[in-house]
């Protein structure tokens, strides 16, 4: 889990330590003491100054305070037992407001002095209520420690997790949900991660790897985001292009290609990777093989597994005609063919098998289709966005950068759409995308969509979020 923490009364003791420093001046000033034991907050009418009074003494000592300020009880111990857990922790804060001299350099000594570990530190400024918000989408937070509720309330309205610290002067909005001790927040934590850990969604990932090389970003995408999947297994889709080689040598290459990739990134692949079909359903193929079996064995023994297709749909098709129960326990989410604003699919992964998606159309198999032009066909970056975000950085990462280069196919391009990634991503954070629930349509001669009305539902994807997806891909694939 990826967790934002916030320093001042979440880490540090901010407000009691504050609070003692207004009282000493307060015995200098007038010595009049707290006139209003429920403020707002300590400098909004706890005290009988002036607001020149209060502003003067504040802004001329809040970096005394800063470095006055102590631990609240067990933060360190805690926050390093969420690291030991495996969390990613960023201390997210709201310094860099004009309150501070040199705000980064003052934080990053007082976390140093008291042993506060983390992995990134990010300051922002705390009167800008959506600042965090986007520091928090930006680096995909899953969870963020708060005590402010109006920034808490805007981190929510994004999707946000909040937990919000109970302070003496946050307790107007009841709605939120609140924690007051380390020990229950890092046991909180602990029950959150067991739960999101027994919901993994297992996965069949069906690819044409070697046929271009937007499958290998969509792999190792894939396997750089195990925190959600459980991968059951990867099975090899058939594709063939005129003058190329055949079907077969390319499931062998396929199979090669996906290997070399799970070793790179340290992926158990014995019992996990097999061979799928070596012709196509609209060919009459029917002939039994290993991914068209596990398919089946997989599906048969979860409750529910999801198959992320990204080539012909023939081995799902084949699974289909020969177990159709399976239809029960399995969602299929296919990359293929184009948007009904098209006006025919002649798209790779839908004209190679049409009779496959047909079937698969006909199956009434939970089915999800991101079409590729209009829709998948926004993922377009360039080799110069690769080379900055991976050259360099792993064996993996400049493979990459080379293929996406020149993929063997359609010759060195400068730029290009990583088509596949889109399924992997719909699988990660859906709030990236729109769908619209449509009545299945007929599949005509030309390989065109009829629209229909009174047919079983299936879901399309009309809009997909390209820099979030891309934010995503990138962070996963630099991180070692």
């Amino acid at each position: 889990m990826r967790i934002g923490i916030d320093i001042d009364n979440c880490i540090s003791n901010f407000n009691d330590t504050l609070l003692k420093e207004y009282l000493k001046h307060d015995k200098q000033l007038r010595n009049t003491g707290i006139i209003n034991e429920n403020p707002e907050y300590i400098r909004k009418g706890m005290f009988d100054w002036t607001e020149k009074e209060e502003n003067s003494f504040y802004y001329e000592n809040i970096e005394d305070v800063a470095r006055k300020l102590k631990p609240i009880e067990d933060a360190p111990y805690y926050i390093k037992k969420l690291k030991e857990n495996g969390h990613k922790i960023y201390i997210i804060t709201g310094r860099n407001n004009g309150e501070y001299t040199n705000p980064y350099e003052l934080t990053q000594q007082w976390l140093k002095q008291y042993d506060v570990e983390y992995d990134e530190l990010i300051l922002t400024n705390a009167y800008d209520n959506h600042a965090k918000t986007e520091v928090c989408l930006e680096k995909n937070i899953d969870l963020m420690i708060e005590d402010s509720v109006r920034i808490g309330l805007d981190l929510m309205n994004y999707g946000v997790k909040v937990y919000i610290m109970n302070t003496r002067y946050n307790q107007k909005e009841q709605t939120l949900d609140r924690v007051s001790k380390w020990k229950e927040i890092y046991e909180r934590i602990t029950k959150l991660d067991k739960k999101e850990t027994k919901q993994k969604v297992n996965i069949i990932l069906d690819t044409d790897i070697y046929n271009e090389c937007d499958d290998q970003f969509a792999l190792s995408y894939l396997l750089k985001s195990q925190d959600k999947f459980n991968v059951e297994a990867i099975t090899v889709a058939p594709y063939h292009h005129d003058n190329d080689i055949s079907i077969e040598e390319g499931i062998t290459k396929s199979y090669n290609e996906i290997i070399k990739i799970c070793n790179w990134l340290n992926f158990d692949w014995e019992h996990k990777v097999f061979k799928g079909s070596i012709d196509y359903v609209a060919n009459d193929y029917k002939e039994e093989n290993d991914a068209v079996n596990k398919i089946i064995e997989i599906a048969n023994k979860n409750e529910k597994t999801y198959i992320l297709a990204i080539g012909a749909i023939t081995n799902v098709a084949l699974a289909i005609k020969k177990e159709p129960q399976i239809i029960n326990k399995v969602e299929v989410i296919w990359l293929g063919g184009h948007s009904f604003l098209s006006k025919d699919n002649k798209e790779f992964n839908f004209k190679q098998d049409v009779q496959a998606v047909k079937t698969v159309f006909e199956s009434m198999v939970k089915l999800t289709i991101i079409p590729c032009k209009n829709v998948a066909s926004n993922l377009r970056t360039s080799i110069y966005e690769l080379e900055h975000f991976l050259k360099g950085r792993s064996e993996l990462g400049d493979y990459l950068c080379q293929r996406f280069y020149n993929d063997g196919v359609h010759g060195i391009q400068e730029r290009r759409v990583i088509w596949d990634i889109s399924v992997i991503a719909y699988m990660i954070h859906k709030d990236w995308f729109e769908t619209e629930e449509v009545s299945c349509p007929n599949i005509k001669e030309d390989t065109s969509y009829e629209v229909t009305k009174n047919r079983h539902k299936i879901t399309v994807v009309n809009y997909l979020n390209v820099d979030k997806i891309y934010q995503d891909l990138y962070r996963k694939l630099r991180e070692n």
